[in-house]
């Protein structure tokens, strides 16, 4: 490898030596470890996200998302919980893909805690909305509606920014949506999710 590959970078000031390893991550386990690494500081490449790191935002649970991620949910998006202040406030949440025995594990946080958890079956297509976000008394994001990659454009995008192999993984994946329903709450949601995982029994 070049000396110039090592330090060239994307548009978006992603760093390609990092995408490279992504080319070789085919499971759940191997792009949960680098997204981790990512959440860590150790990696400047995330597919589906625009940027070399993560935004200041989710600094304050970027190490337990890590966790998540080394644990079998392979995180996509996430927030902390916030406010209510100044007209803004945010219900903590985390969403990611899994295998069915984990997604079955997770639902049951919906049965036996407060939390709330939506999980989606490969190819399902869900248009539940849940507020999570509210801004001046406006909802602006929700959880609820699927967004498995099961179409064709959305494999295309996946495999563009990681690999074919991980992207037709996904689209034969569990996505599950996880959220405390307080607003503003921190450190219940993360911490019960992490404790749920490390209960499945290695090989399930």
């Amino acid at each position: 490898m070049s000396d110039q590959f090592t330090t060239e970078r994307d548009n978006y000031g992603r760093l390609l030596a990092d995408r490279e390893v992504w080319r070789q991550a085919a499971t759940l386990p191997a792009a949960g470890e680098l997204t981790a690494r990512w959440l860590e500081g150790t990696s400047q490449y995330q597919p589906g996200t625009l940027a070399p790191r993560f935004d200041d935002e989710t600094l304050p649970i970027a190490g337990q998302l890590a966790e998540l991620n080394r644990n079998g949910l392979f995180t996509k998006e996430s927030q902390p919980g916030l406010g209510p202040d100044a007209g803004h406030a945010q219900r903590e949440y985390v969403t990611g893909f899994c295998s069915a025995a984990s997604a079955g594990r997770l639902l049951r946080l919906s049965a036996e805690t407060e939390l709330i958890a939506i999980a989606h079956a490969p190819g399902e297509v869900s248009q539940a909305s849940v507020p999570v976000t509210q801004h001046d008394g406006e909802v602006v994001t929700v959880l609820g509606s699927s967004e498995i990659p099961v179409e064709s454009e959305q494999i295309q995008d996946w495999a563009h920014e990681a690999n074919e192999a991980l992207a037709l993984l996904l689209a034969d994946s569990w996505y599950i949506e996880l959220l405390d329903p307080v607003w503003g709450r921190q450190q219940r949601l993360l911490s019960s999710v992490l404790e749920t995982l490390k209960s499945i029994p290695e090989g399930i």
